[in-house]
């Protein structure tokens, strides 16, 4: 008469060999076998218990509590190009090159990166100047369109009464609204008139 053993699926690195003992008794098919019948099972399987299970007190689907794991990128890049060449050009003349120094500084040593989670400026010749904010902070954004509204400042005030200026943003409105649904503000820009290069 054939036995059968049930096993895990999962199981550790350890040898068990399972002995099963069934005894015959008057009731069955074969009615002359009183000896008892011995069948060995060698298993070489690892045991390993897998408990799967869910909190009966909390419920299954708590995704509006939870942070977020992975940080998404909405904006990663540095000063408007046109900031550039506008200095380049306006160059030339003696009076104008300390801004073009100051452009040609944002063009290559500047960094804005606007995540999910935050908000950084890197900059400094070897990008060790690093400054992180989160956006539950922030409690004011204001925008300053330069040159004909193609790039511009903004003005990330927070609620320590810090103001971080951001220079010659690309997309820069897209960016403060942006920056104001994050930290649950109205997503409302205070916008002040064009102002030079």
């Amino acid at each position: 008469m054939a036995s059968s053993s049930s096993t895990s699926i999962l199981s550790p690195t350890t040898t068990t060999s399972t002995s099963i003992v069934r005894h015959h008794s008057s009731k069955l098919p074969f009615p002359y076998s009183t000896k008892p019948i011995t069948t060995t099972f060698s298993n070489n399987r690892p045991l390993t218990r897998l408990h799967v299970s869910t909190p009966t007190n909390k419920p299954a689907n708590n995704t509006a509590n939870k942070k977020p794991t992975s940080e998404t990128v909405f904006f990663d890049g540095g000063a408007h190009y046109g900031d550039l060449a506008a200095n380049l050009v306006l160059g030339f003349t003696l009076l104008w090159l300390p801004l073009t120094l100051a452009a040609v500084f944002r063009a290559f040593f500047l960094r804005y990166r606007f995540t999910n989670l935050r908000v950084t400026v890197i900059s400094g010749l070897t990008g060790q100047d690093r400054s992180d904010f989160s956006y539950k902070v922030i409690k004011d954004v204001q925008v300053v369109p330069r040159f004909i509204g193609e790039w511009g400042d903004i003005i990330i005030t927070l609620r320590d009464g810090t103001k971080v200026d951001l220079r010659s943003v690309p997309k820069f409105r897209e960016i403060a609204k942006y920056c104001l649904s994050m930290a649950d503000k109205p997503a409302v820009v205070k916008e002040t008139g064009t102002k030079g290069f």
